[in-house]
């Protein structure tokens, strides 16, 4: 199985204060923040430098504080399925917090006795979740494979969650279920009223399985890794309403040619930005500006599992396609999560320890 996962384990206003780079590849290397820790499938940042992070197989939510070395236990969380590729797979902190102190964790459970992946609030008190509610709870049984899992507040404080298709196609072109979905909710979980479909956390459907996305601090728009079946991978902008087309006429024969042959389904489809055959397993991803690597600035960068390659992605002119795409950085293992730390700093996780790009 290519996916991560399965091992053993509404654009605002375009403001270009950071110009895009000249699509030479930077120079990038890697050092670690912390190491030992057991498989930190998904992690944040909280405004000061503490990392929460979530291990998928224990279920555990921990603290790492960088300024002393601790690392503390948080919250648990209970009835934890992990067959395949589930277990607790996204985390997020609320855009107030510690304001609002809730910490936000997107985890496959025992529900009713059959497996759901769930979002859960927890209340940070001193260091200590209390208070857990489930927030949204998915309305297909999840399947040990295509559970998608990651979570993060867009620039407009809404919630946003990637959720895979529970292995079937079909699901992906189903309003009704949220299978194969972008979700889009409130920090409680409710439908916000400008969402695409009435009454509906639906943001943009079509999705085969996706293990990351980010905001791009420019634009607003958020852009998305996608996991294809043995062809294309894709990297896409998700825009409000939009169909990418994943569903029950899937293949990868030919006609029709990539990437239509794994996008044809349902209304006004719409093709990825760019695709990958043979397949890399795309997975987190993370804009640079102002992250300290100046030959990169402007650019995106995302993780693959399948060749442990971090790729380096020069924005058009415009911010809304892609003008360059090269491999800068080959990690030692399988690459997880990629997120921007409060230093603008791009971090990335593996198996085992949290790692921070640099130029070098």
């Amino acid at each position: 199985m290519k996916t991560y996962f399965a091992i053993a384990t509404v654009l605002s206003s375009l403001i270009l204060s950071a110009p895009p780079a000249d699509g030479t590849p930077a120079a990038v290397g890697a050092t670690p923040v912390v190491t030992g820790l057991d498989f930190p499938a998904a992690f944040t940042f909280a405004p000061d430098g503490r990392i929460f992070y979530g291990e998928r197989f224990t279920g555990e939510i921990r603290i790492y504080d960088p300024s002393n070395g601790s690392n503390t236990l948080f919250f648990s969380i209970t009835q934890l399925q992990t067959l395949g590729e589930q277990g607790l797979l996204g985390m997020a902190l609320h855009p107030m917090y510690p304001t609002k102190p809730a910490v936000y964790a997107y985890a496959t459970r025992e529900v009713n006795g059959s497996p759901r992946n769930q979002i859960i609030r927890i209340m940070d008190s001193g260091g200590v979740g209390t208070n857990p509610k489930i927030i949204w709870t998915e309305n297909v049984v999840a399947n040990s494979i295509h559970n998608g899992g990651h979570i993060q507040f867009g620039p407009d404080r809404r919630l946003y969650a990637v959720v895979g298709d529970a292995a079937n196609s079909a699901n992906s072109q189903n309003l009704s279920l949220t299978a194969g979905k972008v979700l889009r909710m409130t920090d409680r979980g409710t439908v916000p009223p400008d969402n695409p479909f009435a009454g509906s956390v639906v943001w943009a459907y079509g999705l085969r399985n996706s293990f990351g996305f980010t905001f791009d601090p420019l634009t607003d728009l958020l852009w998305e890794t996608e996991n294809g079946p043995a062809c294309n991978d894709e990297l896409n902008i998700e825009l409000a309403g939009e169909n990418h087309a994943w569903g029950p006429s899937q293949t990868c024969s030919t006609p029709p040619p990539p990437p239509q042959n794994t996008n044809q389904d349902g209304p006004n489809p719409v093709m990825p930005l760019t695709w990958f055959t043979p397949t890399i397993a795309p997975v987190g991803a993370a804009f640079c500006v102002s992250c300290g690597i100046g030959t990169a600035e402007g650019t995106l960068f995302f993780g693959a599992y399948n060749d442990s390659k971090v790729r380096q992605v020069t924005l058009t002119p415009d911010r809304m396609g892609i003008q360059t795409l090269a491999s800068v950085y080959t990690h030692s293992t399988f690459l997880l999560s990629l997120e921007r730390g409060p230093d603008q700093a791009v971090y990335f996780s593996d198996q085992s320890g949290i790692w921070k790009l640099v130029q070098v």
